[in-house]
């Protein structure tokens, strides 16, 4: 709370509620004296037609009167008020000896709407002082005051004293208030105030449903509308309309927004453009893209608001080029369509693009907030590339964006996503904002799980809880239960599980669905389906989320059944939806390609969703995947835009399959095309020299790699022992009980090469002797969490490892002859899904 008494010496709270009880009940005040006609016929003139010269030759003759007329003045205030000569109209107000109501009122309502808050409310106080009791106008500019500062208490103030002048019966003065209680989070003040409302006028009801939109009360704010209809003095506005359309868009109520297109339609406020505006909003959410770009088109009138929505419309849609058209067509640009670009192009993945317009942004001197460089930063955080990223920092310090909270956070992602974790942690060691502590301690754990330093998050995630600042809020537990399924922890999942059910959380959706989500990551299929059935709502992702756990565990055949389910149901599936359920069609157990391509050709005409570039990288890996290669490359030459990486990748993975090395050769070609910065590209073509024995090339490639300061994320390998995680790389040797898991992985090798194994040495991509090639192999990271699982579990208990790459040939062969070995099952969850290793079987049937 600003505390106004400190800064500008004013009366404190309860010496201006007295101020405010010595006020005198409402009266009417007549202004009617007689002014000189043509002083006053000159101000109108000057006000009317913007002329300030004027204005000011009136005031230098009121100057020559030796008798101040107090309402002459005033009228030369709000002259000058409406020239937007601010400093005048205050200037002729201190020259007054007796100013009067009118001309408080209006150097108040001046004051708050220039920001300049502190000085309405500094002047409000001298008008009590003064014994000057306030009318309506004044009331509503001191509150206009109130609502900018959020100064809550002030308005408490304020509404005490318009109860006791008999002003609250004024529309004006209780809409404000509500207003001013909506701004504080107050709604139970907003409804309460509403209730007790005499007179009530369209702004009443705006007022009310507006308030209950911002607290997501949409259910209330329906209920209002139709208590509204059944008022006897029913009307609406165009304001009213897009207060509905927000409610409608953001529920999902799809059939409910068809109503109110239909209001507006009937009431003749369809060609209103902030009309049209709201209802590009509304279908963007929840229509489709054909329903969007008709009423774009069938606008007759469009403000830069409208062009900007349909570009957010067509990035929401993920038709990223469509909207760069858009954008590039748009009559007029402000800094806020540039904003929606860069925030749609990172929402898309199109972290290069974002970070190029953001650097076009910065040399064409264009205005930036705090929201383009924190979509500037969060592209930098999607490139990965450690030197963008401290030019990115260097620069938010340089124009004083550093000490932003929003830009400190997404500077706080970038350092994760970067691989900086030194850096992120020093930034958290630094962190002062304590409102958005949780953010951050949650932002840098979930960044060492991402950076295969699960040992760090939790060790992390116990400090934060230790010290106070990790409050385990909706989002912290959502975020801590992703930590833990990302790393399989599952007893820590259900401990965090366990504090969801003691705060009350369980009923969030978003929490819901991450418990869905890790309980599927550890393995626990049923206690995954379970809580998903036990969930009190559920939204598109907690679908989504339900199919993608399947799908982790290779159950494409469910995958399915949950699709048809969500027909039955009426659920409207979205984007990833199409992704997933595609992708489901790789790990069904009959070929249901035909069922397949069915599907993904009727997307646009029958559901209204344009496939996106990830939906053809699902087309192809299925095609792929069933050997249908031929096909996959006439589906990427039919494309209607430009095939990404990934698309090719999914080419290239099923070659490998099937072993393919024309067409493999082709996609790997156009691989390096397009990403020759990338990383990984480089390790792919490292990886294609060695294979054909160019050993000196690969080194090469490996060299520039490492000078241009890119670098592979290791392999490794973790188990969870003891409540304990142990991690593992190649040749690892730093674990204390190294000599035990060599010894013993030694023995476990020469059992698995009595009854078959042979270790395949293709998989190692050095130029060494074959015995050496032999033991890269056998000390693989999978390996030594295996043998090290082995060692520590009771008998027969399974082993559970998570790795974070894909798992080689050579691991995927040993393991199923340890499973038969060791008598027992060897569950392993790669970048692919999970293993289950059993009697010399996996359920993957050998294609990943």
């Amino acid at each position: 709370m600003i505390s106004l008494q400190t800064s500008l010496l004013l009366p404190t709270p309860t010496q201006t509620l007295s101020l405010l009880k010595t006020s005198k009940p409402r009266h009417v005040t007549h202004y009617l004296p007689s002014l000189p006609p043509p002083l006053l016929h000159a101000l109108h003139l000057s006000s009317r037609h913007a002329h300030t010269h004027l204005a000011r030759t009136v005031h230098a003759s009121l100057l020559k009167h030796e008798e101040q007329d107090t309402h002459l003045f005033t009228v030369l205030i709000s002259t000058y008020l409406k020239l937007d000569l601010l400093s005048h109209a205050h200037r002729v107000f201190l020259s007054l000896t007796s100013p009067n109501v009118v001309s408080y009122s209006a150097l108040i309502s001046a004051f708050s709407k220039a920001h300049r808050e502190r000085h309405a409310l500094h002047l409000f106080l001298r008008m009590l002082n003064s014994h000057i009791a306030p009318n309506e106008y004044s009331y509503v500019a001191v509150l206009t005051a109130c609502i900018r500062m959020l100064n809550f208490e002030f308005g408490l103030q304020i509404h005490a004293a318009a109860i006791k002048t008999g002003y609250l019966d004024s529309a004006f003065v209780a809409n404000a208030l509500m207003c001013l209680y909506s701004k504080c989070a107050s709604f139970h003040l907003v409804l309460k105030l509403f209730d007790e409302m005499r007179y009530r006028d369209i702004a009443s009801w705006n007022t009310v449903m507006s308030g209950a939109v911002q607290e997501s009360m949409y259910d209330v704010a329906f209920t209002l509308f139709r208590d509204m209809q059944g008022s006897d003095a029913f009307r609406l506005d165009y304001f009213t309309l897009s207060i509905l359309l927000t409610a409608c868009a953001g529920s999902g109520s799809v059939v409910e927004g068809s109503q109110v297109h239909a209001h507006a339609v009937k009431a003749g406020l369809d060609g209103e453009v902030d009309v049209g505006n709201a209802l590009i909003g509304f279908y963007t959410e929840c229509g489709c893209v054909d329903n969007v770009v008709w009423l774009f088109e069938g606008m007759r009138v469009r403000d830069v608001i409208t062009w900007t929505e349909m570009v957010t419309a067509y990035m929401g849609f993920g038709l990223v080029d469509l909207a760069l058209k858009v954008f590039d067509d748009m009559p007029e640009k402000n800094c806020v369509s540039y904003n929606a670009v860069l925030s749609g192009l990172c929402w898309n993945g199109e972290g290069l693009r974002a970070l190029g317009l953001f650097i076009e942004m910065v040399e064409g001197g264009l205005e930036l907030t705090d929201f383009s460089l924190t979509s500037g930063v969060n592209a930098c955080g999607l490139l990965a590339d450690y030197r963008i990223s401290r030019q990115v920092h260097g620069f938010a310090i340089k124009f004083g964006f550093g000490s932003n909270a929003c830009v400190e956070a997404a500077l706080l992602d970038m350092y994760t996503r970067c691989g900086r974790m030194a850096d992120a942690r020093k930034m958290l060691c630094r962190w002062e904002l304590e409102e958005f502590s949780t953010v951050a301690w949650t932002s840098v754990i979930c960044g060492y799980a991402r950076n295969g330093q699960p040992e760090e998050a939790i060790s992390l995630f116990h400090l934060g809880q230790l010290n106070g600042k990790l409050v385990m809020d909706e989002v912290a537990s959502a975020s801590m239960l992703g930590v833990c399924g990302t790393v399989g922890h599952h007893d820590m999942g259900k401990q965090i599980f366990c504090n969801v059910l003691k705060l009350g959380l369980q009923s969030n959706v978003e929490v819901g669905n991450a418990v869905v989500s890790m309980y599927f990551k550890c393995g626990n299929v049923d206690d995954a389906i379970r809580m998903f059935n036990n969930m009190s709502s559920m939204d598109i992702v907690s679908w989504n989320t339900l199919i993608s756990g399947y799908l982790l565990h290779r159950q494409g055949d469910r995958a399915l059944e949950i699709w048809l389910k969500m027909k039955e149901e009426g659920i409207k599936p979205d984007q990833v939806t199409f992704v997933l359920i595609i992708s489901a069609y790789r790990h069904t157990n009959l070929n249901l390609v035909d069922d397949c391509r069915s599907l993904f050709n009727s997307m646009k005409h029958v559901y209204q969703i344009e496939p996106t570039s990830e939906h053809y990288c699902s087309f192809i890996s299925v095609l792929g995947h069933w050997n249908l290669l031929e096909e996959a490359v006439e589906t990427i030459n039919r494309m209607p835009f430009k095939p990404s990486a990934p698309v090719w990748r999914a080419l290239l993975d099923g070659c490998r399959l099937h072993k393919n090395t024309m067409i493999g050769k082709w996609a790997a070609k156009n691989i390096l095309a397009l990403e020759p910065e990338d990383p990984s590209t480089f390790i792919l073509v490292s990886n294609l020299y060695s294979a054909s024995g160019r050993w000196d090339r690969s080194e090469m490639v490996r060299e520039n790699m490492r000078e241009k300061g890119f670098r592979k994320h290791p392999a490794q390998s973790w188990i969870i022992c003891q409540k304990k995680i142990h991690t593992f790389y190649l040749r690892d040797r730093s674990h204390p009980q190294e000599k035990d898991i060599y010894s013993g992985l030694e023995i476990l090798i020469l059992e698995c090469l009595k009854i078959g194994y042979e270790p395949d040495t293709s998989f190692v991509i050095h130029e060494v002797e074959e015995h050496q090639k032999k033991n890269f192999l056998f000390y693989h990271s999978s390996k030594l969490a295996a043998t090290y699982g082995i060692l520590m579990a009771k008998p027969r208990q399974p082993i559970r490892i998570v790795k974070n790459v894909l798992l080689c040939g050579d691991c995927h062969t040993f393991l199923k002859y340890a499973s038969i070995v060791t008598k027992r099952d060897i569950f392993l969850r790669d970048s692919s899904g999970f293993h289950c290793f059993s009697n010399g079987q996996c359920s993957c049937k050998d294609c990943w």
